[in-house]
């Protein structure tokens, strides 16, 4: 069973939070610990978290990871 990866981002808001949960509602894991830094020229915080999934098809680069 293949495993697939995504990298999350967003600004750090509630939006970010909304991102995650709805990644982990659809079957996602979290992988790690989430980061956060400071983007100078939007000067904003920005936040990432990678997240995991088993899938039951072969992996293929141009599936919609988003989709699985």
């Amino acid at each position: 069973m293949p495993t697939i990866y995504r990298l999350l981002t967003e600004d750090d808001t509630s939006a970010f939070c909304h991102k995650i949960s709805l990644a982990l509602s659809k079957g996602w894991a979290l992988h790690g610990a989430p980061s956060i830094a400071f983007d100078p020229v939007r000067g904003v915080m920005r936040a990432a978290q990678a997240v995991t999934k088993d899938i039951d098809t072969d992996y293929h680069p141009d599936m919609k990871l988003g989709e699985q």
